[in-house]
């Protein structure tokens, strides 16, 4: 058995270099960016108008002229249009190029239009209302990052940039496997020695939440059965999620299968609780990782979060965060196991309090919908006092 520290950087050690691929920009949102995106012009491309109104020659405020006669109109799609006289204006709508010989804009409010001439009713100050050419930025300047997440708002810098096709991180591909004879579908009404499935519809449930697209299946407590399954899913994945048979008891055959299968083990036990019986291993010549994680419903969930999404993060280059949280309650954290206590966040004035939630063990799925993650106790002697900051790990 090892201490979490210790397992928390083997997985980390074991991450996979995925490589890349090509996607379709409505296809991308989530994805992580695998390089960098430039400007592909200056932004804005041109001298743009950034109110309704009229555009003016500075020069004739100086002349101290406060009638323009109107020219013509420039709206937003058009052309760069040409005042001819310097004392005149040409009307010009929201996004429209600056036109030539103007340098000013003044907006409707601030003038009065009668019989084809425009008069000033403001004070106006030359450049006033134009988002000049290249000052958000100029081309070749990097936009976005690689390893950046793709959301909204970057969609809309792609599409900016003409990016109608871009490379990002390839997903691992995941397959998810639950064991036991006392699991029975959802849609089964279970006998009374008998449980439904949840683990792994829970664990679905995380991975559509970072657009990984997951495939599952349930192995009865079969040794034989189990081994030649994962023999045949150990070459079509890059990882196995499997959830239950790692324990000590007689049907927990998955430690032995997977050594059988030539699956090298990392770890097994980690002096940790939640979780202490979680399994990890790598294929090395199929280059596959294999998380197999405690049946108990909490126990898959704390693992779940405390080591695949940070060794996920790391195979796609995504900077692993972690927060801080003010403990509301005193607990303590007898050795030899590091704790991950439930608890529920509350924001009090800018600071974010962990208050404990209460559960009755790893088997509690109920607490889970409850908490809002964990917070990590390492194991010292004398109790994490109320008021204490500690590391916190979301779960929502």
């Amino acid at each position: 058995m090892i201490e979490f520290n210790e397992a928390y950087a083997k997985v980390l050690e074991h991450s996979l270099e995925l490589g890349s691929e090509v996607v379709a920009l409505r296809e991308s949102v989530g994805r992580i960016l695998s390089e960098d995106i430039l400007a592909d012009r200056d932004f804005p491309p041109f001298d743009r108008v950034t109110k309704d109104g009229i555009a003016i020659n500075s020069q004739a405020l100086e002349a101290g002229i406060g009638t323009f006669g109107i020219e013509a109109l420039a709206s937003a799609g058009m052309p760069q249009q040409k005042l001819k006289n310097t004392h005149n204006c040409i009307e010009v709508m929201t996004g429209a190029v600056v036109p030539q010989n103007t340098d000013t804009v003044v907006m409707y409010e601030h003038i009065k239009i009668k019989d084809g001439h425009a008069t000033l009713t403001k004070e106006v100050k030359k450049g006033q209302e134009i988002h000049y050419k290249g000052s958000d930025v100029v081309s070749g300047t990097v936009l976005l990052h690689e390893n950046s997440r793709i959301g909204p708002a970057e969609i809309g810098v792609l599409a900016t940039v003409g990016k109608s096709e871009l490379k990002v991180k390839r997903l691992p591909k995941v397959m998810m496997l639950s064991t036991g004879n006392e699991l029975v579908e959802v849609s089964e009404k279970p006998k009374p020695h008998q449980i439904r499935k949840s683990n792994v519809l829970s664990l679905y449930a995380a991975l559509r939440q970072e657009g990984i697209p997951t495939a599952s299946m349930h192995l009865k407590d079969d040794r034989s059965l189990i081994k030649e399954e994962l023999t045949r899913i150990l070459e079509m994945y890059d990882v196995l999620l499997l959830s239950g048979g790692v324990s000590m008891g007689k049907f927990d055959f998955i430690p032995g299968v997977l050594e059988d299968l030539q699956v090298e083990k990392v770890f097994h036990r980690v002096a940790q609780k939640p979780g202490k019986p979680f399994w990890f291993g790598k294929q090395t010549a199929l280059n596959t990782v294999v998380f197999s994680f405690p049946g108990n419903p909490v126990s898959t969930f704390a693992n779940y979060h405390l080591y695949f999404l940070p060794w996920l993060y790391r195979s796609l280059g995504i900077e692993i965060k972690k927060g801080e949280v003010v403990l509301g309650a005193s607990i303590t954290v007898k050795p030899p196991l590091t704790r991950f206590m439930q608890v529920k966040i509350e924001n009090r004035k800018g600071c974010l309090w962990a208050f404990p939630v209460r559960e009755n063990g790893s088997g509690d799925l109920t607490s889970l919908v409850h908490s809002d993650g964990f917070v990590c106790l390492p194991p010292r002697e004398e109790p994490y006092g109320k008021g204490e900051v500690v590391t916190f790990v979301g779960t929502r």
